[in-house]
């Protein structure tokens, strides 16, 4: 009932599933380099309701399309795995990673890239945070006060729904593997909702998604939900490209990148009005070593999911 994958897009014709993808072949743009072919195969992680992708990513997907010379087609994922061993398998060329999930594919040997990572504004740093959330007449004050309760998170891969959360829940004296009743929802927006519904306890999803997404849609009202646990700052979510891409190719999706936020995309005609990518302003450069803080995180957690065991 829970099962809310990140929002797709619809470009020459019907998204396929990535769990239909992955029995394909190797992408166009891997079948002799990225340069001998017309089309490049763009993936997301599972976040929100999979009906607004196409709306969220169209002025950057337009914008790629211009300095590529390529039409992408954006894949609808059906959860983090799939993204992964999509971008492994050669059948994904640029993928929308959480941190987390970015770790473990490189952990797992897929060879990417970080081209950008998500940032809410202009000069802010890329990052958000993790929120635990209760209902507002809960007696439930503190993450200590989960045990043996039921309790919703995102994605065994997910690092605002997850990771950073099992972190808290640690410190707290609670092991989210043996204290609680686990429930993973698939996404931010269906782990809030669960705990607004009653379905869960207590719930875990990103800053964004309590504080704005939920409540501009009207899903939640002001005081349904209350915050009682909040997390470290989480760098942002990481745009990747793998590897074997031509360069030229590479070079163009990497300046583009670079490129991709609000002010430019509405000054280059590309959308008009607030012009946001998917719920954010636009990237900001980053590289490897800006997840290594992800990477702590897993040495303190020891998380099997850190390596994608």
């Amino acid at each position: 009932m829970f099962d809310v994958p990140r929002r797709a897009r619809l470009l020459a014709g019907a998204v396929l599933p990535l769990a239909l993808l992955t029995g394909c072949g190797p992408s166009a743009a891997t079948q002799g380099g990225a340069g001998d072919s017309g089309e490049l195969v763009f993936a997301s992680i599972p976040s929100e309701e999979s009906t607004s992708l196409e709306q969220d990513f169209e002025p950057l997907i337009r914008m790629l399309e211009d300095r590529t010379g390529k039409q992408i087609r954006m894949e609808k994922a059906t959860d983090y795995a799939a993204v992964i061993e999509g971008q492994r398998s050669g059948k994904i060329d640029i993928a929308m990673y959480g941190p987390l999930s970015y770790v473990v594919a490189r952990n797992n040997g897929v060879s990417i890239t970080p081209v950008g990572a998500q940032t809410e504004g202009k000069g802010k740093p890329p990052g958000y945070q993790s929120f635990g959330v209760v209902p507002e007449d809960s007696p439930i004050r503190s993450l200590a006060d989960l045990k043996g309760g039921t309790v919703c998170f995102v994605d065994p891969n997910s690092t605002s729904g997850y990771l950073y959360p099992k972190a808290g829940l640690a410190e707290a004296g609670v092991n989210a593997d043996r204290d609680v009743q686990a429930v993973m929802a698939g996404g931010h927006d269906a782990s809030a909702l669960g705990v607004a519904s009653g379905q869960c306890d207590a719930g875990f999803a990103t800053d964004t998604m309590i504080n704005e997404l939920l409540p501009a849609k009207g899903a939640i009202k002001p005081g349904d939900l209350r915050v009682v646990w909040k997390s470290e700052m989480i760098p942002g979510s990481p745009a990747a490209i793998s590897d074997d891409l031509d360069p030229a190719v590479k070079q163009a999706l990497t300046d583009g990148f670079r490129d991709a936020n609000a002010d430019y995309l509405r000054q280059h005609g590309y959308c008009e009005g607030e012009c946001q990518i998917s719920g954010y302003w636009g990237f900001t450069p980053v590289d490897d070593a800006t997840f290594n803080s992800v990477r702590d995180v897993c040495a303190v957690t020891r998380d099997e999911q850190c390596t994608g065991g």
